[in-house]
């Protein structure tokens, strides 16, 4: 018997299957394939969204206020970030996710891609705006 049958006695010795639901255990089921898919795709394009809304409110605001070219690309890849995680929760937290978790996904989920997209955003702008000064 495993453990978690042996933990859960109305299981009959049965191990747990993971999907399924038993009278008083609920929360074992799982959403559907097609469910995690269109929440995971939700998220990346809000995602997306998010990095193009912070990455421009940057270059704007940076613009704005006359900052020099690091600076504006600092507040720009910081508010990607925010802007991006910020987005990527919403369907998260729309599909039942507690907002700890929710942090917690849209981090693991989002850290590297967000990172590379500004990266090679950043190097493209910034090796045309050198191009244009020669």
């Amino acid at each position: 018997m495993s453990s978690q049958a042996s933990e859960h006695p109305d299981h009959g010795g049965s191990p747990e299957v993971e999907g399924t639901t038993h009278p008083g255990h609920e929360s074992h089921e799982m959403p559907s394939v097609g469910t995690s898919w269109r929440i995971a795709a939700s998220a990346t394009l809000h995602c997306l969204t998010g990095c193009a809304i912070g990455e421009v409110l940057g270059m704007v605001l940076a613009t704005w206020w006359g900052w020099s070219t690091w600076p504006s690309v600092a507040l720009a890849v910081a508010l990607a970030f925010v802007f991006g995680y910020s987005l990527t929760m919403i369907p998260v937290l729309r599909s039942g996710v507690v907002l700890r978790s929710a942090i917690g996904i849209a981090l693991a989920a989002d850290t590297v891609s967000i990172a590379v997209m500004e990266l090679v955003d950043n190097a493209f702008l910034l090796a045309v705006a050198h191009a244009c000064h020669h």
